[in-house]
């Protein structure tokens, strides 16, 4: 996989493969990251949240991009919803 180093292997498994992946927060037993993954041919984006356990990282939450169009609609709301952080 490119771009990140290899410490820990991404815990994804079978059907899935991990075509790539961005770490975007890993610390204090937490692991987030960004994955392109490829199960019966289908290539899609998945945003995942593991958290470290006595027998290694165990999947939290997990949210898939299906299409650039899904991901068009999650951009579009999140631009909307960003100018409230700050009021």
């Amino acid at each position: 996989m490119e771009g990140e180093r290899k410490e820990d292997k991404i815990p994804i498994e079978a059907p899935l493969r991990a075509v790539d992946y961005r770490t975007l927060s890993k610390g204090f037993g937490w692991w987030a990251a960004a994955v392109l993954v490829e199960s019966w041919g289908r290539k899609q984006v998945c945003l995942y949240l593991w958290q470290r356990k006595q027998d290694g990282w165990k999947r939290k939450q997990k949210f898939t991009i299906h299409d650039p169009e899904k991901w068009e609609q999650v951009v579009s709301a999140v631009e909307e919803l960003l100018p409230q952080m700050q009021k």
